[in-house]
């Protein structure tokens, strides 16, 4: 795996060990204009590394060094998630640039593999577990809605990282009294920061069901939370 280094001058000193790997799209109308924002002092963004649309692999700030990527987020009760994790961003224009008709862009296959490539090696280097991997809207629900719905979350769980439990299609799912203190102790036990539920129960959807981005806890989505939560859960 090629990588090339294009330093970035936005970045300080970790605090934390390293326990999360977190993705987000560029949402820029260039991977070279993403790639200058991230090198340019004034902007104080950075990430760790950028994969372009072709797969090429650009290192911004050396993992030993805290990435100004997550910004105000937070993930299974933690904060100052720039110093607990390391940031990929994806050249991707996202929401904000879309595709010729308006459809989001696709993510191609030769950066999807690249992005596995470097994840997978991030994540046996600091042994991050599946659920330790996670994109901007998951820590930043009422900011963020990047990598977006489009992005292949199910493709890397079957190159083993990250979690994609087949959905339950059994009956559907009914819950009786209690219903919204349930759903906030599922959202949290995932990882989720419920200060704004609707923003989280989005995020959520925007991960696992991302035909269905409404912020309504339906049936639908009530069943696929418990079965996520459930496969959240610590080992016994």
């Amino acid at each position: 795996m090629h990588i090339e280094d294009a330093p970035s001058p936005n970045f300080d000193d970790r605090k934390h060990p390293v326990s999360l790997l977190v993705l987000h799209y560029t949402g820029m109308e260039s991977g070279d204009a993403a790639l200058a924002r991230m090198r340019d002092p004034e902007a104080k963004v950075s990430a760790h590394y950028m994969v372009r649309e072709d797969g090429r692999i650009v290192r911004l700030v050396a993992e030993n060094g805290r990435a100004w990527h997550a910004g105000v987020s937070k993930w299974q009760g933690l904060d100052d998630l720039n110093s607990r994790s390391v940031g990929i961003e994806i050249v991707n224009g996202g929401h904000d640039y879309p595709a010729p008709g308006g459809q989001l862009p696709p993510y191609p296959d030769v950066q999807v593999a690249a992005v596995i490539a470097l994840s997978r090696q991030i994540m046996a280097h600091y042994a991050i577990p599946p659920k330790g991997l996670v994109g901007h809207s998951d820590i930043a629900p009422s900011r963020k809605i990047d990598p977006g719905e489009h992005f292949p979350w199910q493709r890397l769980a079957e190159a083993g990282l990250g979690l994609w439990p087949q959905p339950d299609t059994g009956a559907a799912c009914v819950w009786s009294g209690g219903d919204a203190s349930r759903l906030n102790a599922h959202l949290a036990a995932i990882g989720y920061d419920i200060t704004d539920v609707p923003a989280a129960l989005r995020a959520f959807q925007r991960r696992w069901m991302p035909a269905s981005i409404t912020g309504m806890a339906d049936a639908d989505t009530l069943r696929r939370l418990a079965q996520i939560a459930a496969a959240y859960a610590p080992a016994s």
